[in-house]
């Protein structure tokens, strides 16, 4: 079942708890996110770190007035490939109830038609190796695993 009525949109600082409670419903996910309002104050200053940055937007997909998913976006610029820029995707998240039908993909092309409208050489994301249908999903989207990461754990 597709969703035609999804909205996509920056998120504001008024959706952080719904944008945390898909964080922290995510059993794959590993990063110990908490819908404890003890740990709110620690969401709002990442949210308003992320909200002061120029190369870096959180965004929310909305139906009928409900988040119902999430994802970050940032730019980076290197030397390679001519100096170009490209657009790293992050933290995608489609709440649990709302899985396939459509928002996770509407969320992806609506990040990728950005990427295109402000001139970027590619757009790229990394997904937790154990999530074997999100792989599935990105390559049915054109993406393909052509790259291996490497992460380091500092805390």
């Amino acid at each position: 079942m597709q969703v035609q009525s999804v909205q996509i949109r920056e998120a504001t600082e008024n959706d952080l708890e719904a944008i945390v409670s898909l964080f922290a419903d995510d059993p794959l996910g590993g990063h110990g996110d908490t819908t404890d309002p003890e740990a709110l104050p620690n969401y709002r200053a990442a949210f308003r770190k992320i909200a002061a940055s120029p190369n870096e937007t959180l965004y929310v997909a909305e139906l009928h007035g409900q988040v119902v998913g999430t994802f970050q976006t940032m730019v980076t610029t290197t030397l390679t490939a001519l100096g170009s820029s490209s657009l790293i995707i992050e933290a995608v998240q489609t709440r649990a109830d709302m899985r396939g039908r459509g928002i996770g993909a509407a969320m992806i092309d609506f990040a990728i038609e950005h990427a295109r409208e402000t001139g970027m050489r590619l757009v790229q994301l990394t997904s937790n190796a154990v999530r074997k249908d999100a792989h599935r999903f990105y390559e049915r989207l054109g993406f393909t695993p052509s790259h291996i990461g490497f992460k380091l754990k500092l805390k």
